[in-house]
C-alpha cells in the first residue's frame, strides 16, 4: 500500500483507529454487565442515553480537531486525538457514577471523532497520488478488525475482571502507541507548505519517496499560503463558490452513509429476528456484515484508484441500496447470508470511499478541515441511524419498510456523490476525481 518507510505512517494510524475501533463494541459489550450492575441502578434508556453522549462528542471532536490539524498540525492533533481518548476510555474504568462516565465517554468522544479525519489525511499524503484511495480504506480496515478483537476479549475478561476491566484494556495500547508516534509519525508536508517550511517539507518528501502536491511546487504567494493553512481560511474555503456544491453534497452523502453504518450495526439482528429468522442467525447476520465490511475496505480502495474516487463512492452507495432492497426479499438462509455479506461489502466502505473522494477534492492544505467537516455532519447520521431503527421497530413497520428505508438513504447517499462538481482543486492539479487518473 504504502511504500519504504512511508508504512510507519500507515501502519500506526491503522492501529491508532483500531483503537477507535475498540470503542465501537465496547460499550455494547459490556451494556449487559452495565445493566446488573446494582450499584448504579441503569436501565436500558439511561445506556442509550450515555451512549448518544459519545456520538455527540465524536461529532464536535470530528469539526473541531479537523478544523483545528489545519492550524496547529496534522500530527499533533492525531497525537491528541490518541492520547485524550485513551486517557478518558481509562477514567471510565474508575468513574464513581452513572453520570460521570457520560461526561467521560463525552470528552473521550471529542478524541475519537477528531481521530479518523486527521489519520486519514496523513495516511493519503504519504501514499503518494496513485494510493490515495487504497491508503484511506486499508487505514479503515482497522477500525473493523478493532471492533471484532474487542468482541472477542470481552468473551474472557467480562466474566472474571468485570466491565471496569474493558476500558482498562482499552487505554494500554497507548502507552505504546503514543511513544512510537512521537518517534515516527511525520508532519505533513502541505501543512509545513502551508505555514511557509518549505524546506522541511522537501526533507520529509525525499525522505518518504512521496511529491508535493502540484499547486505547491508551482508555489503559491506565501500570504495566501498562510491564510489557507488557518482554520477559518480553511473553512472559509469549504463554503466559498467553487467548493460550495460539493461542501453541501458531501454533507449530505455523509450523513446518509454513518446513518447506515449505526442504524445497520445497532438494528439488524433485531430486524431480521422480526424477518422470522431464528436468534443465532440473526446474531451471526452482524458478524457476517462486518466481515462483508473489511472484504469490501481492501477492494475499495484499488477500485477507486483506478476509476476514480466519484464513480466507485457513487456506485458503491448505489450498490448498497440494492443489495439493501434484497434483504426484504424472503430467501434460503444461504443466500440470504451471502446477501447481509455483500450488503456490508458495499455499506461500509462507501463511506470510507467518501472520505478518499473528500480528500482530493479540496485543497491539501485545508484537507483536515474538509475530512472533520464530512465526518462531523456524519456523526449526526450516525445518532440518527438508530432512532430510524428503532422507530420503525416500534412502529411495526421493521420489515420490510426497515430495508426500504435504509435502501432509500443508500440511494440518496449516490445521487448527492453524483451531484458534486469538479473542484478548483482538482483542476489546479491537472487529474480528474481519479487519484489514479494522472498516471493514464
Amino acid at each position: 500500500m504504502v511504500s519504504g518507510t512511508g508504512r510507519w505512517v500507515a501502519v500506526l494510524c491503522w492501529v491508532a483507529v483500531a483503537l477507535d475501533g475498540f470503542d465501537l463494541v465496547v460499550l455494547g459489550a459490556v451494556t449487559p454487565a452495565l445493566l446488573e450492575y446494582e450499584a448504579w441502578g441503569l436501565t436500558a434508556p439511561r445506556v442509550g442515553a450515555i451512549t448518544s453522549y459519545g456520538l455527540v462528542g465524536m461529532m464536535i471532536g470530528a469539526l473541531g480537531i479537523g478544523t483545528l490539524a489545519d492550524v496547529v498540525g496534522r500530527r499533533m492533533c492525531v497525537l491528541l486525538s490518541v492520547t485524550s481518548f485513551s486517557v478518558f476510555t481509562a477514567l471510565l474504568a474508575v468513574a464513581p457514577s452513572p453520570e460521570i462516565f457520560g461526561v467521560l465517554r463525552f470528552l473521550g468522544g471529542l478524541g475519537l471523532g477528531g481521530l479518523i479525519p486527521t489519520a486519514a489525511t496523513l495516511v493519503s499524503e504519504y501514499a503518494g497520488t496513485r494510493r490515495n484511495s487504497s491508503s484511506i480504506t486499508f487505514m479503515m480496515t482497522g477500525y473493523h478488525v478493532g471492533g471484532v478483537l474487542t468482541a472477542l476479549l470481552a468473551i474472557p475478561v467480562l466474566p472474571v475482571l468485570g466491565w471496569r476491566a474493558m476500558f482498562v484494556v482499552g487505554a494500554l495500547p497507548a502507552l505504546v502507541l503514543v511513544p512510537l508516534m512521537l518517534k515516527n509519525l511525520p508532519e505533513s508536508t502541505s501543512f509545513l507548505v502551508a505555514r511557509g517550511r518549505r524546506d522541511e517539507a522537501e526533507v520529509l518528501a525525499e525522505r518518504y519517496g512521496i511529491s508535493l502536491e502540484p499547486e505547491e511546487v508551482r508555489g503559491v504567494a506565501a500570504e495566501e499560503r498562510t491564510s489557507e493553512g488557518t482554520g477559518l481560511g480553511a473553512v472559509k474555503t469549504l463554503f466559498s463558490g467553487g467548493y460550495l456544491l460539493g461542501t453541501l453534497a458531501f454533507s449530505v452523502a455523509s450523513f446518509m452513509g454513518l446513518l447506515l453504518v449505526y442504524g445497520l450495526n445497532q438494528w439488524l439482528p433485531t430486524i431480521m429476528r422480526d424477518a422470522g429468522y431464528a436468534l443465532g442467525a440473526a446474531l451471526a447476520f452482524l458478524l457476517v456484515l462486518n466481515v462483508g465490511a473489511v472484504v469490501g475496505l481492501l477492494l475499495a480502495g484499488p477500485v477507486a484508484d483506478r476509476y476514480g474516487s466519484k464513480a466507485a463512492c457513487a456506485g458503491w452507495f448505489a450498490l448498497a441500496a440494492v443489495f439493501l432492497f434484497l434483504l426484504s426479499v424472503q430467501m434460503p438462509l444461504a443466500l440470504t447470508y451471502a446477501a447481509v455479506f455483500v450488503t456490508g461489502f458495499f455499506v461500509f466502505s462507501a463511506q470510507v470511499l467518501l472520505y478518499a473522494y473528500v480528500s482530493r477534492h479540496y485543497p491539501t492544505s485545508g484537507r483536515g478541515t474538509a475530512l472533520g467537516w464530512a465526518a462531523g455532519i456524519g456523526r449526526v447520521g450516525a445518532i440518527c441511524g438508530p432512532l430510524l431503527g428503532g422507530l420503525l421497530l416500534g412502529a411495526g413497520l421493521a420489515v420490510p419498510w426497515g430495508f426500504y428505508a435504509f435502501a432509500l438513504v443508500g440511494l440518496l447517499g449516490a445521487v448527492f456523490i453524483s451531484a458534486v462538481p469538479r473542484s478548483p482543486a482538482e483542476d489546479a492539479r491537472g487529474t480528474t476525481v481519479s487519484p489514479g487518473a494522472a498516471t493514464r
